[in-house]
């Protein structure tokens, strides 16, 4: 679905991503593990199109990105869903328009809007009556179910997380890492996920790739993760397992 080649991006002389080599395969779960600062955030970024690299290609469904347009990113937008670390919810629209938005800027009628709004509120595991609210009324995990159905409500193939799990507690982070499974199985979608949050890596990944001091140091796949080489990955399986 996505090819990253010899990917840099820098700002100021300042090296953020170093030639990231790294391929995305259709249906998946890919988690990008590593800690506060490494760059995984700014990786999301460019793989949307929020940020151009300072060098290197991305390619999505085998076309390279790396001339497009504001116009042809627009586009190219459509196939992916992307869930903010704070959720980013329109404080000011009720949940309904928050999940309506995207919809509403691809020309379906508000019929078509209303029922799609309600079945995707549906998927997430998000009552109807919630629909009429604000996010001010919202727990932490509304919030970020209604992040992800905003994110899904036009099917789009690939969905980006960030940091999905960030600042809710255990058991609320538990059923969004069982949600995001989920909707992997369901929707059959490519998923890409950055996090620090080893716990979460080992509930929903397919593969995992260690980012470090802007360097892709490492990919395994999650039956695989014992078996890791690098110092930091060892060391937050044995964080995970002192935890246990």
């Amino acid at each position: 679905m996505i090819k990253l080649t010899n990917l840099d991006y820098s700002i100021d002389g300042k090296i953020i991503l170093d030639s990231i080599n790294l391929e995305f395969c259709k249906g998946e779960t890919f988690v990008i593990l590593g800690p506060s600062g490494c760059g995984k955030s700014t990786l999301l970024r460019l793989i949307i199109g929020l940020i151009k690299p300072s060098g290197g290609t991305i390619e999505i469904d085998g076309i390279n990105t790396i001339n497009y347009t504001v116009k042809d990113w627009r586009q190219i937008r459509q196939k992916m869903g992307m869930v903010f670390q704070s959720a980013a919810l329109f404080d000011s629209l009720t949940i309904f328009d928050n999940v309506a938005f995207g919809l509403r800027r691809s020309g379906l009628n508000e019929a078509a809007i209303t029922e799609r709004v309600y079945q995707t509120l549906n998927l997430v595991g998000l009552p109807e009556d919630i629909a009429t609210k604000m996010p001010a009324d919202l727990s932490g995990g509304m919030k970020k179910r209604t992040a992800i159905a905003r994110a899904v409500a036009l099917e789009p193939p690939i969905l980006l997380y960030d940091e999905p799990t960030t600042g809710l507690d255990p058991i609320i982070a538990d059923t969004i890492n069982e949600l995001i499974k989920d909707l992997q199985l369901k929707l059959k979608i490519t998923s890409i996920v950055v996090t620090h949050d080893i716990i979460s890596a080992l509930q929903i990944a397919n593969r995992v790739g260690l980012l470090y001091q802007g360097k892709l140091v490492e990919i395994v796949d999650r039956n695989e993760l014992s078996q890791a080489k690098h110092p930091l990955l060892k060391q937050f399986l044995h964080n995970y397992q002192l935890a246990i």
